[in-house]
Parts: C-alpha cells; sequence; structure tokens
C-alpha cells in the first residue's frame, strides 16, 4: 500500500485553485484537532460556475495525476460551497458570502494576516487609550487642586 502524501495533494489542489482564479486561497494544517483529515484547503470561488469548474480540475487532477479519487463529495446542487473529501484532505470551495458566515480559519486557531494586523491594531489602541486616561486623570486632578487653591486664596482676600 502507497503512502498518500496530503501536504503535497493541498499544495497541487492549491496551485489548481489558483490557476483557476481561486482567491484566497489557504491549506489548514489540522492533524491531531480533528481526526477528519489532516488538512483543509479553502478557496473563494466568486461564481457557482467557477466553483464548479475548480472541484472538477482538483478532482480530476487528483484522481488520474496522483491516484487519489475522492472519497466523497458534499453540496453537488449547492451554488455556494462543495466539500470534495480525498481521506486526509477536506476541499472547500465557498463563495465569498458563505466563507465569512462559516469562518472555517477561526474555527481551526488560523487567523490569516489581515486579523493578525486587526488584533495587533486593535491592542495597540487599547493601550494608547488607556496610557491617554491615565494622563489625562493625572493632570485633571493638578487642574482641580490648583483651581482649590486660587478659590481659596481668594476667599481668603
Amino acid at each position: 500500500m502507497v503512502k498518500i502524501d496530503f501536504l503535497e495533494l493541498a499544495k497541487q489542489a492549491q496551485k489548481i485553485a489558483e490557476d483557476k482564479k481561486g482567491e484566497d486561497v489557504i491549506v489548514i494544517d489540522v492533524t491531531g484537532k480533528t481526526a477528519i483529515a489532516n488538512y483543509f484547503l479553502i478557496i473563494t470561488a466568486t461564481s457557482t460556475p467557477q466553483i464548479n469548474a475548480i472541484s472538477n480540475e482538483i478532482e480530476k487532477t487528483l484522481k488520474y495525476d496522483f491516484d487519489v479519487p475522492p472519497v466523497r463529495r458534499e453540496g453537488r446542487s449547492s451554488p455556494t460551497w462543495k466539500v470534495i473529501d480525498f481521506g486526509g484532505l477536506l476541499v472547500h470551495i465557498m463563495t465569498p458570502d458563505v466563507r465569512a458566515q462559516y469562518n472555517l480559519e477561526k474555527i481551526w486557531n488560523t487567523p490569516d494576516e489581515k486579523t493578525k494586523k486587526e488584533k495587533i491594531k486593535k491592542v495597540y489602541i487599547k493601550k494608547f487609550v488607556a496610557k491617554k486616561k491615565v494622563v489625562k486623570k493625572k493632570v485633571s486632578v493638578k487642574k482641580i487642586a490648583s483651581k482649590k487653591k486660587v478659590i481659596k486664596n481668594k476667599s481668603k482676600k
């Protein structure tokens, strides 16, 4: 029995998806996180014909060039999401709306670069705002104290 390199299959499927103008194509390593697969390949396609073209080409190439036929297919009639199961590789091809709704990257703990940058910006802004508030409080306490002194000096006169 020949051992299948699912990472190599994922990379090959990724190349096919990119050649077919798939967008935001990523490979997620889920080894040890789930028993259903070792890798997820997530692809965004902007139309139903594009979803069909990408899925057909991936199936055909992996079956005939790598001798790995799909174990199962889901979403044949769905215009928005198809899943092809190759055993250790699950290929998800979906529209941008569906991808945003289900957010598989977040579920499997692999933030993309945009998410990482947004988190960094938010943390920086929160820290900056927190420091700014502290500074404002210190300044305002000093102002209040100086105003009290001025009021006391005026009342003494």
